[in-house]
């Protein structure tokens, strides 16, 4: 017999064996003061596009000013106990009305936080006679309630109607032999790529499946849609999703989530979400904030004017320059480059370190052998200055690699780091 921890000695798997020459730099970096469009990284000041915090929230004065209050009034601990049985107060029920009304819904159901709320909704949600059909590139929160799934389960190609089809009638074969039913699951954004889920013909192909459409809209959420409500609402179905998720972590800068649909459907859910039921409720300070997060969200349309004012400024910005952003339709700003993983170390070391520019760094295998993904996130923090300069060091970092240079540099970075 083994040593259940042999397996941790000799193999840290695929972004672990990095761990000695990239943390604390590439993984794990320390972003310092508050956070906004410039921050501190090891004592430098850099323009940072690695917050998401898309509607600049995050430090506004007034969230700042009922974040402090709440959290005189109530401290940290209140409400104690699990919803069910102590840690229900109508607070919580006013934000719940509140953000199913924000995206039309029946009704909705808060959850401490989006990872642990969809990995426990997808469990709530489907038995072991149900099928599940999802998007190989779905986030990982996705995947690991998938995970926990005891029947079938059907990926398809990322955002192929195709495959979806294809998919749909695998599962719709197996539902008729075993009697359960068929939950599709979709972004809205996907936040690597930033392109929009296909719902509006995800939900076309319900003329001729039956199935239940649970949509992630992590990223679409405050930034998508005329009133903010989502990718949905950008493609005009959004009444069309039987099950709607969203986290706070993004447009509220804040910690929790929560779901919406049909009333019957949030009835069912709050008696089955073990991630909720047997967990402490969220704090009152965070209810009390997200309050007003979604009240500005509702009131102050300029936020979401000025986020894509420097969306646009960003991504045209790249494109004009010759820059492949790939297909993104949202916020999410991907830019590709060749190389290897020793370049890229040595790039993104350029980057922050002689240009002052911080963005998140994304190689294989999240991403294809030879592909260097720069992943930006704009917000309605950042001023068209900082556009510029971003722009300016993308181009210098560009020249750099396609000359060599980082290839060169590459065994310094790497030795320099260890």
């Amino acid at each position: 017999m083994k040593d259940l921890f042999e397996k941790i000695y000799r193999d840290k798997g695929p972004l672990g064996k990095w761990a000695d020459q990239a943390e604390g730099y590439f993984v794990f970096p320390k972003l310092e003061g508050e956070i906004g469009n410039r921050m501190k990284f090891q004592g430098k000041e850099v323009i940072t596009w690695s917050v998401n915090d898309y509607l600049g929230l995050a430090n506004h004065p007034e969230v700042r000013k009922v974040d402090a209050e709440a959290a005189k009034k109530y401290g940290s601990a209140y409400p104690m106990g699990a919803r069910m049985m102590s840690g229900h107060t109508y607070l919580h029920e006013k934000l719940q009305n509140e953000l199913a009304e924000f995206v039309h819904k029946d009704a909705a159901y808060l959850l401490n936080f989006g990872y642990q709320g969809m990995v426990s909704t997808i469990d709530a949600l489907v038995g072991k006679d149900d099928v599940i059909v999802y998007d190989v590139d779905a986030h990982a929160c996705i995947i690991d309630g998938v995970r926990l799934h005891l029947g079938k389960r059907f990926t398809y190609k990322h955002n192929d109607v195709a495959s979806i089809e294809k998919n749909l009638e695998r599962a719709t074969k197996i539902a008729e032999q075993t009697g359960g039913g068929i939950l599709l699951i979709s972004e809205g954004v996907f936040g690597m790529r930033g392109e929009q889920g296909k719902l509006k013909e995800i939900v076309k192909l319900k003329e001729k499946f039956n199935f239940r459409l649970f949509v992630d809209d992590a990223h679409g959420f405050g930034t998508l849609g005329k009133t903010g409500a989502g990718a949905g609402e950008e493609q005009g179905v959004q009444d069309d999703i039987d099950v709607y998720f969203a986290t706070f972590a993004k447009s509220m800068a804040s910690t929790g989530a929560f779901i919406a649909a049909d009333q019957e459907v949030i009835d069912y859910l709050k008696y089955n979400l073990r991630s909720q039921m047997f967990a402490k409720s969220l704090q009152m300070q965070l209810v009390e904030g997200a309050l007003k997060r979604l009240d500005m969200l509702r009131s102050m349309p300029e936020l979401k004017e000025k986020l894509w004012e420097n969306v646009n400024a960003l991504q045209n910005g790249l494109k004009d320059r010759g820059f492949d952003i790939g297909t993104t339709q949202s916020c999410v700003t991907p830019v590709y480059l060749k190389g290897s993983i020793p370049e890229a170390m040595a790039l993104v070391k350029d980057l922050r370190e002689n240009y002052g520019v911080f963005c998140s760094i994304v190689v294989y295998p999240v991403i294809p052998k030879g592909l260097i993904l720069l992943r930006m996130i704009p917000t309605a923090s950042h001023t068209l200055v900082d556009v510029e300069e971003t722009l300016e060091a993308f181009s210098a970092i560009r020249e750099r690699l396609e000359n060599g240079t980082y290839k060169r540099l590459s065994a310094a970075v790497m030795q320099a780091m260890k």
